[in-house]
C-alpha cells in the first residue's frame, strides 16, 4: 500500500505563490514580518526577491503597508502567524483593510492548538471568530495540500479583503488535484451517510475522515463534510445535512465561541432548528507540548469525535 503523501498547508501557501507568480500574476507582491523561514514565504522570496518585503517585528504596521500597496493596484499578501496576524494587528486590519475594504490578502501560519511547543501565547484560537466579526472579511481553513494551493489562488481572484489560515503541521493529502475544484463560499461532502453529520473544516477534516472509517464498522453511516470556508458559510449543505441527518457534529481547532460551531449554529438556530454538538477548545488556553498530545488533551482527534458520535446517538 502507497504511503500517504503529508504537507503543511504552510508549504502550499509558499508554494502556491511562486505557482501564481510563475502564471503571470505580476501585481502579487508578498509581505512578511520577519518570519519567512516558518510561514515558508522563504520560498516565493528566493525566487522574486524584489517582490518580497520583509517589514520585521512590526506586524500593525505590515497590515497599514500592505493597504497602502493595494491602492497602488498591488495585491498585497501579508504573512506571520496567526496570533500576530489575527490578534496584535486586528485594529488595522479592521480600520485599514476591512473599513475601506482593500483587496490585501492575509496568509496566517500556525493557527490553532498544533504550534505545540510553542504554547498558549502562539496557540491562536481565537483567529476565526476576530475576522469573522470584521464586514466583507472573507476566512478560509484549508485541510490538506491541494485545498491550501487551490484556496491561495482562489483568493489572489477575487477583490477584496481574505483571511487564510494556514497550519504547521504536515498533513495526509486526500484530495486528487486534477478532479478538485475549490470555490469560496463552499463545502464539500467526502463521505455520504444518513444517521449524523459532521462538519469539519482545518487539520479536523482529516480526523473526521477517520472517525467515520471507525463508525462504518461500528454500523453508524456520518456524513463527514469539509468547510473550508468558515465566511461566507455554505449554508445550504448545512441545511441539507442537518435536514437529512438530523444531527449535526461540528470539529475544528478553534474555540467553540465564534467560529465554525457557532456559525453552523446560527444557521440552523433560524432556518431548521437541529441538535448540534460542537468539538473544539472549550473556553481554554492552550498549554506547550508535542501537538499531536496537545490537540488529544483538548479532545481534537478521531477517538472524541467517535465518543461523541456515539453518545448523540444513544
Amino acid at each position: 500500500m502507497a504511503e500517504i503523501k503529508k504537507i503543511a498547508t504552510r508549504d502550499s501557501y509558499g508554494n502556491a505563490l511562486v505557482e501564481l507568480a510563475n502564471a503571470g500574476a505580476d501585481d502579487l507582491i508578498v509581505l512578511d514580518a520577519d518570519l519567512a523561514a516558518a510561514t515558508k514565504t522563504s520560498i516565493f522570496r528566493k525566487q522574486y526577491p524584489t517582490r518580497h518585503f520583509d517589514c520585521g517585528i512590526a506586524e500593525a504596521n505590515m497590515m497599514d503597508v500592505a493597504a497602502g500597496m493595494s491602492t497602488f493596484g498591488y495585491v498585497p499578501f501579508v504573512s506571520t502567524f496567526a496570533m500576530f496576524a489575527a490578534g496584535r494587528a486586528f485594529e488595522q486590519v479592521r480600520n485599514t483593510i476591512g473599513y475601506p475594504h482593500l483587496n490585501v490578502k492575509i496568509g496566517a501560519t500556525h493557527g490553532g492548538l498544533s504550534v505545540g511547543e510553542d504554547g498558549a501565547s502562539h496557540q491562536c484560537c481565537e483567529d476565526f471568530a476576530l475576522m469573522r466579526a470584521i464586514p466583507g472579511m472573507t476566512v478560509i481553513c484549508p485541510a490538506d495540500d491541494v485545498e491550501a494551493r487551490a484556496a491561495v489562488k482562489a483568493a489572489y481572484e477575487m477583490k477584496g479583503p481574505v483571511y487564510m489560515r494556514f497550519g504547521r503541521l504536515a498533513l495526509p493529502v486526500f484530495h486528487d488535484e486534477e478532479n478538485y475544484q475549490f470555490t469560496i463560499g463552499k463545502g464539500e461532502t467526502l463521505t455520504d451517510g444518513f444517521d449524523i453529520a459532521i462538519i469539519a473544516t482545518g487539520l479536523m477534516t482529516g480526523e473526521a475522515l477517520k472517525a467515520a472509517v471507525t463508525l462504518k464498522k461500528q454500523g453508524i453511516s456520518a456524513r463527514v463534510i469539509n468547510m473550508p470556508t468558515i465566511k461566507p458559510l455554505d449554508e445550504e449543505l448545512v441545511i441539507r445535512a442537518a435536514k437529512e441527518c438530523l444531527k449535526v457534529i461540528t470539529v475544528e481547532e478553534h474555540s467553540i465561541i465564534g467560529g465554525l460551531g457557532e456559525a453552523v449554529c446560527s444557521v440552523l438556530s433560524e432556518k431548521l432548528p437541529t441538535p448540534v454538538r460542537r468539538i473544539g477548545v472549550m473556553d481554554k488556553f492552550g498549554h506547550s507540548g508535542p501537538a499531536w498530545e496537545v490537540l488529544k488533551d483538548y479532545g481534537l482527534s478521531a477517538e472524541n469525535i467517535i465518543a461523541n458520535v456515539n453518545d448523540m446517538l444513544k
